[in-house]
């Protein structure tokens, strides 16, 4: 089976995109499952309801997140009873939502999805790593086909991860930084890895941020409201291969795709 992980969604134009690339490739039949990290989603930052339906309308099967997804208010509201949304797994027992879910694909294998987040910098949540073994231990008698969002801002955590899971899921993909790493492999089990899947809306700026405005706070040291940027809009992220009966990779296609192109991993 084919499965489809998309790096960060950043405001409506990235969220358009998205749609585009999630419902056409869906609709050529080219992945059987999609997730998709929609953290900053509503404007930037943040996820709402109606963003939630709209991409999961779209043919997104589980949205990750990451530190920004209680930062709308509105996400309240639907976090619990949503069970496609995810928050990290590793925040405290007291928060709303869940950190995992197991979901059936298009072809109707069952696909286990974890969402993590790492504590270097980002001073939140719990060890991932504990936390991410006994959700795969809860995950592994119903499916062997697991992939894990680890959203950090360290690179050491991230590959960290996928050194920690391989051979115990089937990928295991980084997410936070909005910059799409030149690593994507198979490692030495079968788990398929890359350290951050970039960002998925305008990459003519700063991470998704007017180039302007956050220049002008590097340069002052002065507050400055970090609008969004608008060209060269992109969606990047990976489509992996997963063999249904061992769950282990067979293949992992990194991508940086320009809404009206051809779409990236239709090719098995």
């Amino acid at each position: 089976m084919r499965i489809l992980m998309l790096g960060d969604v950043v405001g409506k134009a990235g969220r358009k995109a998205a749609a585009e690339l999630v419902r056409g490739l869906k609709d050529a039949g080219a992945v059987d499952f999609a997730v998709v990290n929609g953290e900053n989603a509503a404007g930037g930052s943040g996820l709402t309801g109606n963003i939630c339906s709209a991409l999961l309308s779209a043919g997104v099967d589980v949205i990750t997140s990451g530190d920004h997804v209680f930062r709308n208010k509105d996400v309240l509201e639907v976090i619990d009873g949503e069970r496609r949304l995810l928050r990290p797994l590793n925040m405290s027992p007291a928060a709303k939502g869940r950190g995992w879910g197991v979901y059936e694909a298009a072809n109707g294998a069952k696909v286990g999805v974890i969402n993590a987040i790492g504590r270097l910098y980002l001073n939140v949540g719990a060890n991932p790593y504990v936390a991410v073994e006994e959700a795969v231990g809860e995950i592994s008698p119903e499916t062997p086909i697991v992939v894990v969002d680890m959203h950090a801002e360290a690179t050491s955590e991230k590959v960290a991860m996928g050194w920690f899971l391989d051979g115990k899921v089937s990928a295991v993909a980084g997410t936070h930084t909005h910059v799409m790493t030149a690593d994507a492999k198979i490692l030495p089990n079968g788990t398929a890895y890359i350290t951050d899947l970039g960002m998925t809306g305008p990459h003519e700026g700063v991470i998704g941020r007017d180039a302007e405005k956050v220049l002008s706070f590097f340069y002052t040291d002065m507050p400055a409201r970090f609008e969004l940027a608008k060209g060269d809009v992109r969606a990047e992220g990976v489509v992996i291969d997963v063999d249904e009966a061992s769950g282990r990779a067979a293949g992992i296609e990194a991508f940086s795709w320009v809404p009206g192109e051809e779409l990236p991993g239709k090719a098995g």
